[in-house]
């Protein structure tokens, strides 16, 4: 079996937008379609502007592989309206609330609700930072489906977003099965020679999957690339070592369901400052929102959005859970700007001085191991062979 150890020798089929759409959607004929991107300086979408900044590379994937594609054949042979691209400013963290206000191609100020989200069926969010908690959020209220597609590249388009979602569903389904109503999750963290503990109380709730299938007209938004098994911790306790941006390795301390204090293990102490700062001033940042299994092979992209979605990787998250089924909302924060889920990922690719010994669970009666220095263990592989 293929695992995330090495690069996926997986063969994928070339990226068609139109095949994304139909797969994820289903859409209807004379259903309205557009694009959302963010930028700095919303006005730099007039006349398309922000194509001559080369840094801007998701945007510019937004325009060539989905502005372009709709407009060269795509909505015609689904039967498509619209297929306007709208931009907003940049958020600054992952599922901040969006701005009020967007601008057109034509250099218009607009609202983000009244004149885009309210006059569309199908809404392709394609930005710097994750808005699926926002916009999910809004999808309920108004009645839209839509997909986030956060941090596009080259390798995404030519694996993620190639993949059959028909198929990536029944693998999930296959998985969620098998761990749904488990009682609690127990993960081992291995870092310089120590072993810490993460247990994490799942309470025997149902488990959730990202699935990347979005039809039927119920008002809902995924998560593209897709692929994982979910939950909304009811506690945790223990610890685990975590990786910041700029590689300092802290430990953080759990207690309560949240992380309460983190302490340095190797890098930079003014990080833990930083962090530890933060949590006192706003608790509920370092509440554990989710825990999540990959299950797809993928190969490594860089970006979260697919990385996590690998099998044998896992991820648990602090900050907002509204949008998975979860009780912390963003007014529940001190600070707005902190309203974030942020996903804290485990691979040997985000985290190569973190090691995961192992991961187990306990359902039905018995502790299952589910990883082991993250491959899929016996229980995981036996529910993928099914």
């Amino acid at each position: 079996m293929e695992t995330n150890h090495a690069p996926s020798t997986r063969q994928f089929p070339a990226f068609s937008l139109s095949r994304l759409l139909k797969t994820v959607f289903a859409p209807r004929k004379g259903e309205r379609i557009c694009i959302l991107i963010d930028l700095e300086d919303p006005r730099e979408i007039e006349a398309f502007r922000f194509l001559q900044n080369p840094k801007l590379t998701i945007q510019r994937h937004a325009h060539d592989d989905f502005y372009q594609g709709l407009r060269n054949g795509v909505s015609f042979e689904l039967g498509l309206l619209g297929g306007e691209i709208y931009a907003y400013q940049v958020t600054g963290g992952s599922n901040l609330d969006l701005p009020e206000t967007a601008f057109t191609v034509e250099g218009r100020e607009v609202n983000l609700v009244e004149d885009i989200l309210k006059n569309y069926d199908i809404v392709l969010c394609i930005s710097t930072y994750s808005a699926t908690a926002p916009l999910t959020a809004f999808a309920k209220q108004h009645g839209f489906r839509g997909a986030t597609l956060h941090g596009v590249n080259d390798i995404i388009l030519s694996s993620g977003l190639a993949v059959d979602y028909n198929e990536v569903s029944r693998q999930a389904e296959k998985l969620r099965l098998g761990m749904t109503k488990a009682d609690w999750a127990e993960i081992d963290y291995g870092f310089d020679g120590k072993k810490y503990t993460l247990r994490l109380e799942l309470a025997g709730q149902e488990a959730q999957k990202s699935h990347g299938l979005c039809r039927d007209g119920h008002p809902d938004v995924a998560n593209l690339p897709a692929g994982e098994i979910y939950y909304v911790p009811a506690g945790a306790e223990g610890q685990f070592p975590m990786r910041y941006e700029d590689g300092t390795i802290g430990l953080m301390q759990v207690a309560g369901g949240r992380v309460n204090k983190a302490t340095l293990l190797r890098g930079s102490q003014s990080t833990v400052d930083e962090h530890n700062r933060k949590l006192v001033s706003d608790p509920v940042t370092g509440e554990l929102g989710e825990l999540g299994f990959g299950t797809q092979v993928l190969p490594v992209s860089g970006r979260d959005i697919q990385d996590e979605k690998i099998l044998g990787t896992l991820h648990v998250a602090t900050g907002r859970s509204d949008h998975l089924g979860g009780a912390l909302t963003p007014d529940r924060f001190s600070n707005k700007k902190n309203a974030t889920h942020d996903d804290i990922l485990f691979s040997p690719s985000k985290t190569p001085e973190i090691d995961v010994p192992q991961v187990r669970m306990h359902r039905n009666g018995e502790t299952l191991v589910l990883i082991e220095h993250f491959v899929p263990a016996a229980y995981m592989q036996g529910l993928i062979a099914e």
